[in-house]
């Protein structure tokens, strides 16, 4: 079974749990890359069931308005029910890594501010450590050789992201060669260095639930390991 067919079953498995939990007050966070893309198409078909959704990109936005569902800021609601969205790399912990599309910031405060997170992914993201996909830190633009020295003295190689600015104006470094062995501990101090608007560990807030597509053709559903 390839990848696509995989982020298709995960994002139907997605839409499918949260069928008997919507209402007509329910908010959804949306995540942004091909597996959230996926979800947003499946969710096409309950848009009637909800009152809106929350988008974390532009892009994001626009696939959802494409399929005529309703899209609204942040700040206009006092809720969000659920937040979904795919990773580059999850552990057991459901710790991620996210952020390769570069909307790792509004990902991150819309999962912060959802009341449950559902992780979409296949299951070749699901690692015992992560690092091995480059981790993407967001950066204010005249900080990004500071941040990137700072990055060094920590143990990564920070490589500045060639022709790619943010939704908000920010350039992105990935970190390359960074071991990881404990991401609250790094997502903390890599968020402490000056410049830096937020970094792509989602650990101190992982997802909840964990929906992982598989080579068999079904989904698992996997909750943190504490």
């Amino acid at each position: 079974m390839n990848q696509q067919i995989m982020k298709e079953a995960v994002a139907n498995a997605a839409a499918e749990f949260l069928i008997p939990r919507l209402s007509e007050n329910t908010i959804i966070g949306i995540g942004t890359g091909s597996t959230a893309n996926l979800f947003i198409a499946a969710l096409a078909k309950y848009k009637n069931k909800i009152a809106a959704t929350v988008a974390s990109s532009v892009v994001s936005e626009e696939k959802l308005k494409a399929h005529q569902i309703n899209v609204i800021e942040l700040n206009e609601t006092t809720h969000v029910d659920f937040y979904i969205d795919g990773a580059d790399e999850s552990n057991h912990q459901l710790q991620l890594i996210k952020g390769g599309g570069g909307a790792l910031t509004r990902e991150k405060i819309i999962a912060s501010a959802a009341k449950e997170f559902l992780c979409i992914a296949d299951e070749s993201k699901l690692v015992n450590q992560l690092g091995a996909f480059p981790l993407p830190i967001e950066v204010i633009p005249m900080a990004s050789n500071y941040v990137s020295r700072e990055i060094i003295k920590l143990g990564g190689n920070p490589i500045l992201r060639k022709n790619q600015k943010t939704d908000n104006g920010n350039v992105i470094l990935d970190i390359n060669d960074f071991v990881i062995e404990d991401p609250t501990s790094i997502e903390t101090a890599l968020n402490m260095i000056s410049g830096v608007v937020t970094n792509g560990l989602f650990s101190l807030r992982p997802a909840d639930k964990l929906f992982l597509g598989t080579t068999s053709g079904s989904v698992s559903e996997l909750h943190a390991k504490q």
